[in-house]
């Protein structure tokens, strides 16, 4: 590969740094990091981590203050309604003790900063998926200091949006790769409740899944398991595309990857790129122990060595697979050496799971063993009795941590009594205040069946079920839908649909009874191709439109002055993730009508949500199949229209759509057996989801009648409504 030279002219980027632990966070600083990131507590999107407590934080804050460091507050989690008061808690106590800035990507989160807590300066997150320069120039215009690009930009999507807009650009430079564009991915949130969209993603891209049609090429494997970004080689082309900040992920990762990766960047960000400074840094991040690396989107958008479907995804040193086993000792040829406290991971090949331990016991033949070079057939003691010859082991840290333990200089104790002093009671319950309303109807938790508290349903007696939207990606099914008499049709916006419709006879039916949706993800080469079909379509006398991403209100910018005389009506979809009511209040002052609730969210946060609607309608996707990933990678490896399978027998379709790869589930999920519920709750109308799917006169039949008026129910999810969003 060429290696660029740093222009002597550049400013440096910043390096920013992961910190899952205080002892991580202070060997970034040590190891030459400009900035580091934390977690705020129970609000990011690395929930799963240890949380620090406020006078943590505090103590974090100041040390890095005064060793010239900044440090950046992950606060990207989505809220629900009922984590407005911890939020305002939270904001009043980050106001007193100065973090450099918060990052975010809830719109209810943005609202409250905003509005009570002006002084924060706020990045938005990679979260918030700014994938083009309509993303970039939104969030700017909405007050964010910094964007965090979305990690499938190209360098030359990027030097673009450089151009044209001044904001700082982030990027991840290194650590794991998400296969999903962030903020759209609900496989973790469909298949358990765990949305990664709050932190608390279970990676069910790092599984193993079979192809239900065998045959050339059809291969089992970790269809989705991205390797990991080294981005080492590329610095110069970064600052030259516009990059003004270098991000390591890693919050979860030990503090010798963190000390490695982050001395790697230094040493080349400050030499300028030489070929002995290349060198070194090539291999202290061999040792980092991360996964097989990829350079990423950056070189282009489909990287060939984006993934290799036959390796697992584990991150650390693959030491082999177990040969075999007795009682709790595995036998295997280790291909790196290993010693005894090394943090190893077992991989079980037939399951997926992945459990992780501290090695206590190794040895050859009856002789106990500390250390072994590679090469060596040796027995190791495992905890676990669901191990089985050929599953894989990995090295995933070390023994030696000496240089990470000295004694911490970071001191929470300065701060304990203080934090309690810090914040203003009094203002934290006035803003508080704005937010109280009577408490939410419980529901009885017990029966499969929905049922509300005390046996009775709110609302009028003979309340009709709330106005029905159809949504297709299909024009020709537009005619279908008439005879169903639904309030609105959305249909999907693309250049096969835009084609479609073009090419059909007259359609009759009112206009103001279609809506246009556009999708989630524009990619920056098609943004005025749908400027262009957007304009002839209003032309046409179409006034109703569906956004998928809040930039998206950009395509309506220089209608701005037309729009009232043309009375266009702006809607959401439920891609822009709404769980709380100061979201509401945000895309209400934008000019948005109406919204869809977040599609992952449970029955009592859209309860708790609709006591205070700001004037807004309320939707929700009430049958679909949503799309699970949304991934810009089409890979070779992929084969759409199959079904997959994954280790628990839940199978899902792959699907090419608007040029992205897609998962779908195999069957929708369903709430119309409990559509008479949702008008009490506060909604306003339902959504019925037909994208993807070619329904015949009976399967209408079913859906429409005999689903939804008692008669034999399909089996069906409900998604996460009934249960609890986690």
């Amino acid at each position: 590969m060429f290696i660029a030279t740093m222009p002597h002219h550049s400013l440096k980027p910043e390096l920013l740094a992961p910190a899952g632990t205080i002892t991580n966070f202070e060997t970034a600083v040590r190891a030459g990091a400009d900035a580091v990131y934390l977690g705020a507590p129970g609000l990011n999107a690395r929930a799963l981590a240890k949380h620090f407590s406020p006078a943590e934080l505090a103590a974090m804050i100041d040390y890095g203050h005064r060793a010239g460091v900044k440090v950046y507050l992950a606060m990207n989690s989505l809220m629900k309604e009922d984590e407005i008061p911890q939020a305002v808690e939270l904001l009043a106590l980050l106001e007193k003790i100065r973090p450099d800035a918060l990052i975010i990507q809830d719109l209810g989160l943005y609202s409250l900063i905003k509005k009570y807590f002006p002084s924060l300066n706020i990045h938005a997150s990679t979260l918030m998926a700014a994938h083009n320069s309509l993303a970039v120039r939104q969030f700017a215009e909405m007050g964010f200091s910094r964007v965090v690009l979305a990690r499938e930009m190209t360098l030359a999507e990027i030097n673009r949006i450089h151009q044209a807009h001044p904001v700082e650009l982030e990027v991840f430079v290194h650590g794991a790769l998400c296969f999903s564009y962030s903020g759209l991915c609900l496989f973790s949130s469909y298949c358990g409740g765990k949305s990664g969209l709050r932190g608390r993603c279970v990676q069910p891209c790092r599984r193993r899944y079979i192809w239900t049609s065998p045959g050339k090429g059809h291969r089992a494997g970790y269809l989705f398991s991205m390797n990991d970004l080294n981005s080492i080689e590329l610095i110069p082309q970064l600052v030259k595309a516009g990059v003004a900040s270098l991000k390591i992920e890693g919050r979860l990762r030990s503090a010798h990857y963190v000390d490695s990766v982050v001395r790697a960047y230094r040493l080349v960000i400050d030499s300028g790129s030489d070929k002995k400074a290349l060198e070194e840094a090539r291999a202290l991040l061999k040792g980092a122990m991360g996964r097989k690396s990829t350079t990423g989107y950056f070189l282009s958008p489909q990287p060939v060595d984006g993934i290799s479907p036959q390796h697992s995804g584990n991150i650390g040193l693959f030491l082999g697979k177990i040969l075999y086993t007795r009682g709790s000792w595995a036998t295997i040829k280790v291909k790196e050496k290993i010693q005894v406290k090394d943090r190893l991971r077992l991989h079980s090949e037939k399951s997926g799971e992945r459990d992780s331990f501290t090695l206590k016991n190794m040895r050859l033949g009856k002789k106990s063993l500390s250390r072994v070079e590679a090469g060596s057939n040796i027995s190791l003691e495992l905890p676990f009795p669901h191990m089985r010859p050929g599953d894989s082991l990995y090295k995933v840290d070390i023994r030696e941590r000496g240089r990470f333990l000295e004694k911490s200089r970071v001191n929470p104790a300065r701060f304990q009594k203080k934090i309690g002093q810090m914040v203003q009671r009094g203002r934290v319950d006035k803003i508080l205040k704005e937010f109280s309303r009577p408490p939410v109807r419980k529901f009885h938790s017990k029966g499969k069946r929905p049922g509300w508290a005390k046996g009775k349903r709110p609302g009028r007696p003979g309340k009709k079920n709330l106005p029905l939207w159809l949504k297709t990606d299909d024009p020709s099914q537009v005619s279908q839908f008439l005879s169903l008499k639904p309030e609105k049709i959305i249909l999907m916006l693309d250049r096969i649909s835009s084609d479609r419709f073009r090419r059909m006879k007259k359609i009759r039916f009112r206009r103001n009874s279609l809506i246009w949706a556009l999708p989630p993800i524009i990619l920056e080469d098609d943004v005025e191709f749908y400027r262009q079909a957007m304009a002839a379509l209003i032309d046409q006398g179409y006034r109703d439109w569906q956004i998928g991403h809040i930039s998206q209100l950009q395509l309506f910018k220089s209608l701005e002055s037309k729009k009232s005389r043309l009375g266009l009506r702006v809607y959401g979809d439920y891609t822009l993730n709404i769980l709380n009511s100061p979201a509401l209040a945000v895309l209400k002052k934008s000019g948005i009508s109406r919204v869809q609730a977040a599609i992952e969210t449970d029955r009592e946060n859209v309860m708790a949500m609709c006591r205070n609607k700001h004037g807004i309608g309320v939707g929700l996707t009430v049958y679909g199949r949503p799309s699970l990933f949304t991934a810009r990678l089409i890979s070779d490896h992929f084969h759409y229209d199959r079904v997959f399978v994954s280790p628990k027998g839940e199978r899902f379709v792959l699907k090419k759509k608007w040029g992205q790869t897609l998962a779908l589930p195999e069957q929708p999920f369903s709430l119309l057996a409990g559509l008479d519920e949702l008008a009490p709750m506060g909604l306003d109308y339902t959504v019925i989801d037909l994208s993807y799917r070619r329904l015949k006169k009976r399967e209408f039949d079913f859906l429409f009648h005999r689903q939804n008026k008692g008669g034999k129910k399909a089996k069906t999810s409900s998604f996460n409504f009934y249960g609890r969003l986690q």
